[in-house]
């Protein structure tokens, strides 16, 4: 007898729609990573991509608990000497609430090619709106 292993070109993908808004940003991350990846599916496979597509709407609305909008920050850098810049979280919900969901999601992806390709299976939308309407996407609750 021999195991049986999904191909990424067999896997069946669908689309979700996820509505972020009053959820918690890390419990939000955790699902939207797991159904990337397709470890909510009987067929995941570790080395292969079998996982849905994810589109995120509404992702001005999502919450953090504590004192993370003033405490959390966020980091980039031109690799020249005293270069580091930081943006708070709550600055980053005004520049770019799309931003904080995506960093999230992609620090709980494998670190590999693989985890690339499932991170641009992710669409985030600050607001309700979204162009993916041909997709059917299926509403998941979260």
């Amino acid at each position: 007898m021999r195991t049986w292993v999904a191909k990424t070109e067999e896997a069946e993908k669908k689309w979700l729609l996820v509505d972020a808004n009053g959820k918690s940003l890390g419990r939000l991350a955790t699902q939207v990573a797991s159904i990337l990846r397709g470890k909510n599916k009987p067929t995941f496979t570790p080395h292969a991509d079998v996982g849905d597509f994810v589109i995120i709407i509404n992702a001005k609305g999502v919450k953090m608990s504590g004192n993370k909008w003033s405490d959390k920050k966020y980091y980039r850098h031109s690799r020249y000497f005293g270069s580091t810049k930081e943006t708070k979280a709550k600055d980053m919900l005004i520049k770019d609430p799309a931003f904080i969901l995506e960093d999230a999601v992609k620090g709980m992806l494998p670190k590999t090619r693989l985890g690339k390709v499932l991170l641009t299976k992710l669409k985030i939308y600050e607001g309700a709106e979204h162009p993916h309407a041909v997709q059917k996407p299926e509403a998941y609750t979260i």
